[in-house]
Formats: C-alpha cells, sequence, structure tokens
C-alpha cells in the first residue's frame, strides 16, 4: 500500500499486513445480474475528490446495468484487519468488490477470501505494467487490479545544491559523501533524511547490489536477507544514518513519514519520497525549492529498483454477482478512471500509456515514471509476510545496524533467522 496514505506499508510510512483467517467463504455458484453491489473502499482524510470520482463511475455502471445499484462504504485503513477477517467468515457482512493494499494480497489469497480474475477478455489490461500486475499475482493468478502504483525517488533542495555547486548524485555511492559535504557546509542541515525504520527507502540499496531478502523455491521461501549482497545494500543505507549526515540519536527511530517530514519543514537537504508525497511537500517550507530524481543504481545511468507499492481492487470470493462484480472492478480500474483519480488525487496509473501520457503533462513525474520503466521489487508474496511485518524484522535489523547495535554480519543473521521461523510456520 502506499505509505502516508494507507499507511502502512508502507508507510506507506509502512504497510500494516492483516492476520489471516483459517478459512473464506465460499460461493454459492450463483451470478446474479440483478440486485445491489456493495463496494468498500478505503476512507482518506480527504475523500471529497475520491468520492467523486467513484460517483462517476457508478452513475456510468448504473445506467449500463437495469436493475443494478452499487452501495460504497468507506472502511478506515487502520481497522481493515478486523473487517476483512469478519467479512471472510461471513458473506453476509461482505462486500462484493473491495479495494486493498497489495501486501495484503498473499494473506487474504490464503485466507480465501479473493476470487481469482480472468482479464484475457479486458482489452486494457494488455497495457498494465507487468511488475505491477506481479503484485496482484499468487501462483501465477490475478487477484485484482491494481488501482493505482505509488514509487519512491530522491527529493532534493535546488537551492542548497546550487549554493554549494553540487549536482544530484548519479550513482548510490555518491549520495553518502554528496550528504556529508552538505551537512559540514551546513551544521543545523541533515544531509539527507533517512530512517532506521525507513524499510522502503532502504530495499533499494540491497536490490541495487543485487541483493533481495528472500527467494522462493517451489513456493517455499528462504531468507537471503545475510547474503553478501543483501549486507552490502544494509551497509550501504546505513552509511546515511551517521553523525555526520543524519544523527542516529535523531534518525535510527525514523519512519517513511517522519523521513519526508525532515525536508518538508527544511531541515534536510535530501529524502526518499514517493510520488505520493507531492502536494505534503508542495505545502511546506521546501515549496519552490526542490527537485526529484530517480534514486540512482550502483552505476551511474541506472536507476535503483524501487518497492511497488499500491492498491488493487478485487472481488470477494462468496460474492453471487461475479460477474457484475468484474465488470464493476474493470470500469472503476479503467484507463478513464485512473485518469480521473490521478486529476483529483494525484495517484500514479498502473498503465504504461497513461504513465506516458501523465508524465507528458506533468514533468514532475518523469522520476518516477521512469523508476517504473526500469523495473520495480516486491516484497516476498507469502502469508507469512504479514507476521514478519508485524514483528518488525527488517526496520529493527537496519535499527541495529545504524545504532551500532550489532554489526551486518549478526543483525542480517538475527533477521534472516527470524524470517525462516515465520516462513516454516
Amino acid at each position: 500500500m502506499r505509505l502516508k496514505r494507507f499507511v502502512a506499508v508502507l508507510g506507506v510510512g509502512a504497510v500494516v499486513a492483516c492476520a489471516p483467517v483459517q478459512s473464506g467463504p465460499s460461493s454459492s455458484g450463483a451470478d446474479e445480474k440483478t440486485g445491489q453491489l456493495r463496494v468498500w473502499l478505503f476512507d482518506e482524510v480527504n475523500r471529497g475528490p475520491k468520492e467523486a470520482v467513484v460517483k462517476d463511475a457508478i452513475a456510468e455502471f448504473e445506467s449500463a446495468h437495469s436493475g443494478v445499484t452499487v452501495d460504497v462504504q468507506y472502511i478506515q485503513v487502520q481497522t481493515r484487519a478486523e473487517r476483512f477477517k469478519a467479512a471472510f467468515s461471513d458473506p453476509k457482512s461482505a462486500p462484493d468488490v473491495a479495494e486493498f493494499g497489495n501486501t495484503d494480497l498473499a494473506g487474504y489469497v490464503s485466507a480465501g477470501g479473493f476470487s481469482d480474475l480472468d482479464l484475457s477478455k479486458w482489452g486494457e489490461s494488455k497495457d498494465l505494467v507487468p511488475t505491477v500486475l506481479d503484485t496482484a499475482k499468487v501462483d501465477g493468478k490475478v487477484y485484482g487490479v491494481p488501482w493505482f502504483v505509488g514509487v519512491r525517488a530522491l527529493y532534493y533542495r535546488t537551492d542548497v545544491f546550487a549554493e554549494l555547486g553540487i549536482q544530484p548524485p548519479k550513482t548510490l555511492d555518491e549520495i553518502a559523501p554528496i550528504a556529508r559535504r552538505i551537512r559540514q557546509a551546513k551544521p543545523d542541515m541533515l544531509g539527507i533524511s533517512a530512517g532506521g525504520k525507513y524499510l522502503f527507502a532502504a530495499l533499494p540499496f540491497i536490490w541495487a547490489q543485487g541483493g533481495d531478502i528472500a527467494k522462493s523455491d517451489g513456493g517455499k521461501f528462504t531468507s537471503t536477507v545475510d547474503s553478501e549482497q543483501a549486507k552490502a545494500g544494509v551497509a550501504k543505507y546505513a552509511e546515511l544514518v551517521k553523525d555526520d549526515i543524519c544523527p542516529p540519536a535523531q534518525c535510527a527511530g525514523n519512519g517513511g513519514d517522519a523521513s519526508v517530514e525532515g525536508f518538508r519543514t527544511g531541515k534536510a537537504a535530501m529524502t526518499i519520497g514517493g510520488d505520493f508525497n507531492r502536494k505534503s511537500v508542495d505545502a511546506s517550507a521546501a515549496a519552490g525549492k526542490y527537485g526529484v530524481v530517480p534514486l540512482p543504481g550502483k552505476t551511474e545511468g541506472s536507476i535503483a529498483p524501487a518497492f511497488a507499492g499500491g492498491n488493487l481492487l478485487g472481488v470477494l470470493k462468496g460474492t453471487q454477482r461475479k460477474s457484475l462484480s468484474t465488470e464493476f472492478v474493470q470500469l472503476l480500474a479503467s484507463k478513464k478512471y485512473q485518469q480521473k483519480m490521478y486529476a483529483a488525487m494525484g495517484n500514479l496509473p498502473t498503465f504504461s500509456d497513461v504513465q506516458q501520457q501523465v508524465a507528458e503533462s506533468d514533468k514532475f513525474l518523469e522520476p518516477f515514471t521512469a523508476t517504473l520503466k526500469s523495473g520495480t521489487k516486491f516484497v516476498p508474496v507469502t502469508p507469512s509476510w504479514a507476521k514478519i511485518e508485524a514483528q518488525a524484522v527488517l526496520p529493527t535489523m537496519i535499527q541495529e545496524v545504524v545504532t551500532g547495535a550489532k554489526d551486518v554480519n549478526a543483525a542480517t543473521k538475527t533477521a534472516a533467522d527470524a524470517m525462516n521461523a515465520a516462513f516454516a510456520s
């Protein structure tokens, strides 16, 4: 899920996974063509623009389907675990269609909550970004349509860089030296606002070094966070949380929201933020004085793989209106309505051609669409991820390294052991 808006995640910033239930609803086999379609969507701090777009989609859908009404209920992200658990256990309380975070997918599918979807007859589906569509798959089957995607890039203060005659970093190796130079010249400013709990900023460093957090063999996951490549990535990220860049006493406890806040308040020269952070930065002390570039990779000209956050629209397994539900999902997640949602909420579309269109009309998006095109990564698609996330295994690992509580070898070994225990449970 995208940080900030559906804090989790990610927090978005981290995604909160839901505990799976043991069994889900079973469909009666009915596929009714009339009646009320029940829809759950996530509430927003400012729901008005989202609600207006959804109302347009409902009006279009109802006009095309005689005898059908659509009822939308906006649910709180923070209580979604309990709501979905109850819905999976009791189809009478369940919606037909629901919005949910992509990191929750594996747990929900394991619980039997969502139906797999056949998108082969939906012409627009061919333009979905493949790596984004992968976030909607479990064991090769699609269980949702990506409604929007969120990725991160490097925000930097253009005025500070110009004053010091500095160019944005072209490789990961250049970030720490540039940040160190800025803090030396401006002791009251963080070279970069990073965070010991900011997992989704640290992951690109691991991936750019050729590492990963886990591997799958025959559907069974094993942690690889203690591999040499992954350890190199952890060490590279940990360089940013040092006294001469972003002091551990100040930064070790920060997640995504706090890291971006340091940039918003004018106290940092750089941060790793999402396309979804734009509006808040534009309403901050950094407004009009910042630029964004892709987070660079290991070599000049490359882009570090980013985590592909975002939300999906899916059809509940217990629905008695699967055809109508699938049609509504395809309408609300269509190119037309993703463009409307981008205009209303700034949500980054999941279709490659629509992404190109919005990027051409809004240069701010270019670093994010370039990041998507270069290839994104995702967390292990397994119900065990909920346990790993709930235990904060990886953020704890990063904190241990940046605070000096453990060296990289010991911290990654501890994390790998905890992940493997979760995978085996």
